[in-house]
């Protein structure tokens, strides 16, 4: 009796679609025949295998981004009920209905809820978010990391360039230049690193310019959303300490 009530049962989905870059964006509502332990990719699955909608009317599957399943690769970022974060960890058990699904709206939108994260990306770019090793003959271990600071920079290390802290953030948008919240973060990082503190001025540098670091507006909506708890306020406060010293050198050295 209980297994035929489970499968009467349906979730109702209202998703945000739009077939294009330049198409405006429409909703569609499909019921999904309710399983136990279903997440938000599960649906989107059982969509794409059966695109009809509430209405009975074949429509096309609806299309998004997944990797891992695990919460490990960003790629499943959405706004679901209005917060980003998600889809693989967003258990349908545990979401109010009718469900709502609508892409970042920080990053362009691709076609549903494939967004452009390419501005991400291009900041990681601006502030050199890695090791700059040439790779012709091997350097060696490298100098070791102090234990107490290895432990918070492997905090810092977990970011999996999601997005979900630029769309949380009320500074990042379409009028604004602001890096967003997780480059400065990798600021900290790649400065605390023993290798990476020689390009130290340059990421600070960088952070000086236009939508640097004095874009940021101290909403702390980031360290809210970010699915990992990074502690991006700390690092925020962080690097803008040493942005601060390091404009004060330049200054007295001028």
């Amino acid at each position: 009796m209980a297994e035929t009530m489970t499968a009467q049962k349906t979730v109702r989905f209202i998703i945000t679609r739009q077939d294009s870059p330049d198409s405006k964006p429409y909703t569609e509502t499909f019921d999904i025949p309710y399983r136990p332990n279903m997440n938000v990719i599960s649906a989107l699955m059982e969509i794409q295998r059966n695109p009809v909608n509430a209405e009975g009317k074949k429509t096309t599957p609806v299309v998004w981004e997944s990797n891992c399943l695990e919460e490990v690769c960003g790629a499943c970022s959405m706004v679901i009920n209005g917060k980003p974060r998600q889809a693989c960890t967003a258990l349908v058990d545990k979401l109010e209905q009718p469900i709502r699904l609508e892409p970042m709206r920080t990053f362009p939108v691709v076609r549903d809820l494939v967004i452009n994260r390419e501005r991400m990306f291009n900041a990681l770019k601006r502030v050199k978010a890695w090791i700059p090793i040439d790779g012709t003959y091997d350097l060696g271990p490298g100098p070791r990391m102090a234990e107490s600071k290895r432990q918070w920079a492997y905090e810092l290390s977990r970011c999996m360039t999601c997005g979900v802290c630029l769309e949380a953030c009320p500074n990042v948008n379409e009028r604004s230049s602001f890096i967003g919240p997780a480059p400065i973060s990798q600021v900290r990082l790649f400065n605390a690193h023993p290798t990476g503190e020689m390009n130290k001025e340059e990421r600070l540098e960088a952070l000086m310019e236009d939508g640097g670091i004095e874009g940021c507006g101290n909403s702390q909506n980031c360290v809210r959303v970010c699915p990992k708890g990074i502690p991006l306020t700390t690092s925020i406060a962080a690097v803008n300490r040493d942005v601060t010293k390091h404009m004060f050198k330049k200054w007295l050295n001028a």
